[in-house]
């Protein structure tokens, strides 16, 4: 193959990519579209293939523009299409559809509503002023929205629910994978304080999985106020950056990354307060970045993340193996593991 060949090959290939991003929008919202509609939770529940026309009366939808949207699902493999006799097709579920049910156990819908809100899609419009400026940690979040993220949930009671709604989508999730993936973390783990554990989703998997844990939940009062009651759990509601219940482990979802390396020592040394000096320990489930491996797709949702960070939080940022030591180090912790998981986050266990 010659050299112009291979040039005009990567041409096509680029402008096909291109095309990707001129319209990259559109995956969102088609997807956005179908949980609104609820596609994926009627297609699985008719429970062999569904004719267009009896899925536009279930959902009571114009006949061809549903059409029109089903096509383009079914060209990105989020359903499928099946004959169900000489003259007509029919839909089905996948793997990928299951993920946008609203009352699936594996459901990521909750999370694609939070990010496709008009509230978490305008700082995107400013991410190239927040790359630009030096000295200033105020997010695209709050230029678009006048309110830091945690701020605006606390006044706004619609996008707190959307925003928990979302938290616990990810927990039963990434928990679950957890449990599956590193149950041996949890030996010997009496109590267990879940610090920014919201809507209690975390930490009643966890002491359902196993039922000799004692869990606390604790997080900001009026995030507490609402969680579920339960005689396992005791919701705590507090300031992470003060004090953290006593517990054998501390257990942290997701929060670190929301912070900037000198918060996150002054949450970790707070959690090392609350531990055993002996026994205790701090169990973090967070994203582990990988720059220079290529290819890798778990790694690639890890740097999308980063940057949603930028985008919606103050300081927040994924971290590497090399900034987790560097962080848990400053916090006084003398050595740590880490075990991977089938989902993007990894388990950090770190003991004082």
């Amino acid at each position: 193959m010659g050299d112009m060949e291979v040039t005009i090959k990567e041409e096509v290939r680029a402008e096909i990519k291109i095309w990707n991003y001129v319209l990259g929008y559109v995956k969102i919202a088609v997807v956005k579209c179908a949980i609104e509609l609820g596609i994926a939770d009627v297609i699985e529940n008719y429970g062999s293939p569904m004719p267009l026309s009896e899925l536009a009366t279930a959902l009571r939808c114009e006949p061809s523009r549903l059409h029109r949207i089903m096509r383009f699902m079914v060209h990105d493999r989020i359903f499928k299409q099946e004959p169900i006799n000489q003259h007509t097709v029919g839909f089905s579920s996948t793997p990928l559809s299951r993920l946008l049910m609203k009352g699936g156990q594996k459901s990521m819908a909750a999370l694609i509503l939070l990010m496709s809100s008009p509230t978490c899609l305008a700082p995107w419009h400013s991410l190239s002023a927040r790359v630009l400026e030096t000295g200033n940690n105020i997010s695209p979040f709050e230029v678009a929205n006048g309110k830091d993220l945690w701020s605006y949930a606390e006044v706004n009671p619609d996008f707190r629910e959307l925003f928990n709604n979302a938290m616990g989508c990810d927990a039963r999730l990434t928990v679950q994978a957890t449990i599956e993936g590193c149950p041996e973390v949890f030996d010997g783990v009496e109590s267990l304080v879940d610090v920014g554990g919201g809507n209690g989703t975390a930490l009643s998997l966890l002491v359902k999985a196993f039922p000799w844990i004692r869990g606390i939940n604790f997080d900001l009062p009026h995030v507490v106020a609402v969680a579920a009651k339960s005689d396992s759990i005791e919701n705590v509601g507090g300031d992470m950056f003060m004090s953290i219940p006593n517990a054998d482990a501390a257990f942290l979802v997701w929060v670190l990354h929301d912070w900037d390396d000198e918060e996150c020592i002054k949450i970790l040394k707070k959690c090392r307060e609350a531990i055993p000096e002996d026994k205790g320990k701090v169990i973090i489930v967070e994203a582990v970045l990988e720059e220079d491996k290529e290819g890798d797709e778990l790694g690639g949702v890890g740097l999308m993340l980063d940057t949603a960070l930028m985008a919606i939080t103050n300081k927040g940022k994924e971290r590497t193996l090399k900034e987790w030591s560097s962080v848990l180090r400053q916090s006084g912790f003398t050595r740590f593991n880490i075990k991977p998981t089938h989902a993007v986050q990894s388990v950090i266990e770190a003991y004082p």
